[in-house]
């Protein structure tokens, strides 16, 4: 399972360095640009994506995934008040409880039984549950930040540069 937990936690940092990257060549306007009347601006996607790692992964193995005190509907209402950098703390600190989470595993905790909203996981289940609902969000807001800045540097592999590419394309942090 330290196999396991290194790719797991190699992908969580893939996706939270893609999106850090996309985020950081948006202006403030463009993060908070609702593109459409029902699509998401990046400032909500992060809203959510804090919410939900910090609910998901604090106390992950002792209590319910989904925490008495997360409040998932107001994660996208965005308030007069709110600003990118309160969004963006908020981020980070998702992030990081994941992060200490992941290095907290032991071998044996993977077998272990923990519940999501109820239903049970085993923590294997629930990894991958958070990778896949992480790598969902990521590719929202590459998509969208490709969108409201179309000139911005590509953070996967650019459309006709696949020939010739070694080494893959992530950036070691």
């Amino acid at each position: 399972m330290p196999k396991l937990l290194a790719d797991i936690t190699h992908e969580f940092r893939r996706h939270k360095d893609q999106a850090d990257r996309a985020i950081a060549a948006l202006s403030d306007e463009q993060f908070f640009a609702r593109p459409g009347a029902e699509v998401n601006p990046v400032a909500l996607i992060v809203r959510h994506m804090a919410g939900n790692l910090r609910s998901r992964f604090r106390d992950f193995l002792t209590s319910d995934g989904e925490k008495p005190d997360r409040d998932r509907d107001n994660e996208f209402v965005l308030a007069e008040t709110d600003t990118r950098d309160q969004l963006l703390a908020a981020w980070e600190a998702g992030w990081r409880i994941l992060f200490e989470t992941l290095a907290s595993l032991k071998p044996d905790d993977f077998d272990k039984t923990i519940t999501i909203r109820g239903e049970s996981h085993t923590v294997r289940q629930a990894l991958l549950r958070g990778a896949t609902h992480v790598a969902y969000h990521t590719g929202q807001i590459l998509y969208l930040a490709r969108l409201l800045r179309p000139d911005s540097p590509w953070l996967t592999v650019a459309p006709g540069k696949s020939k010739g590419l070694k080494g893959g394309y992530f950036r070691k942090a």
